[in-house]
């Protein structure tokens, strides 16, 4: 199957660690935001700072930043180079600008992947994981599930009225959840 796959699960649901395992066997790109934007944190350009005055706080990153710095990575990508994007489209507007790129690029979205994870669980594993991220507070990590539910869960209900989206349960050990996600896009 071709065109891209779009990884969406809530914060602390292993979508990243997951991108991370099928793009590895795959040899696809693999476009997180998140992490376009601490590069950009790191090397202290304005789009950096920016997006860190969003995220430090639990809250997205404006539509319009977040869809130009998208925009200029997949401009970027060679054809025959699929894309897996893991964390984008957070947003309805989001995703339709997303197709609107991808459609001047020759691409498509194929498949969106939806990795599941109770509540409960989430707020577990951030708290774990909030060692050296400040987003991972726990009234930011609060803040970001509610966000989520706000604003993400259109997106699955987006692609779900195109018969793209496919659940994957997101408890287990890595290497389950990966032999799902691998059987949710072929």
């Amino acid at each position: 199957m071709g065109g891209e796959i779009v990884l969406i699960g809530p914060p602390g649901s292993g979508k990243g660690t997951q991108a991370r395992i099928l793009v590895g066997s795959d040899g696809w790109l693999h476009l997180a935001t998140g992490d376009l934007f601490r590069k950009h944190l790191k090397e202290g350009t304005p789009l950096g700072k920016l997006a860190d005055s969003y995220m430090s706080k639990g809250e997205y990153v404006p539509d319009e930043v977040t869809v130009d710095i998208v925009r200029q990575r997949v401009r970027e990508t060679p054809a025959a180079v699929r894309i897996l994007f893991d964390g984008f489209p957070r947003t309805v507007p989001q995703a339709e600008a997303l197709d609107a790129l991808l459609a001047a690029a020759g691409r498509c979205v194929a498949r969106v992947v939806l990795v599941e994870v109770p509540e409960n669980e989430l707020v577990e594993r951030l708290a774990k994981r909030g060692q050296g991220r400040a987003d991972d507070s726990p009234e930011v990590v609060r803040k970001r599930l509610r966000v989520y539910e706000e604003q993400t869960r259109p997106v699955v209900d987006f692609y779900q009225r195109r018969g793209l989206v496919r659940c994957v349960d997101g408890l287990g050990d890595v290497k389950e959840v990966a032999s799902r996600l691998a059987t949710a896009i072929s």
